[in-house]
């Protein structure tokens, strides 16, 4: 009989960058006290690997929101352009 668990790289789609974030810190916390069985310490870190990912597609996201005020030549604002972080 195989035991069921759950993906320890599902992550919720809707989860809040900050939630991801707190839950990643929790991880590499762990892992560096290094009292985790080895098992464990793969699950984990397979879970922090995910949360990574989704992290940084949420901040990307932000990004491509981000827009810079265009001015015109005397000074006013004229509208808006994407931002260039480049």
């Amino acid at each position: 009989m195989t035991e069921s668990r759950p993906d320890a790289t599902a992550i919720a789609a809707d989860m809040p960058f900050e939630k991801a974030l707190e839950q990643l810190e929790d991880i590499v916390r762990r892992l560096e006290k290094g009292d985790v069985a080895l098992d464990e310490s793969v699950t984990i870190y397979e879970r922090g690997e995910a949360l990574k990912r989704h992290c940084e597609m949420l901040l990307k996201r932000a990004e491509a929101r981000i827009q810079r005020i265009t001015l015109t030549p005397d000074g006013r604002a004229e509208g808006v352009a994407p931002l260039d972080v480049d």
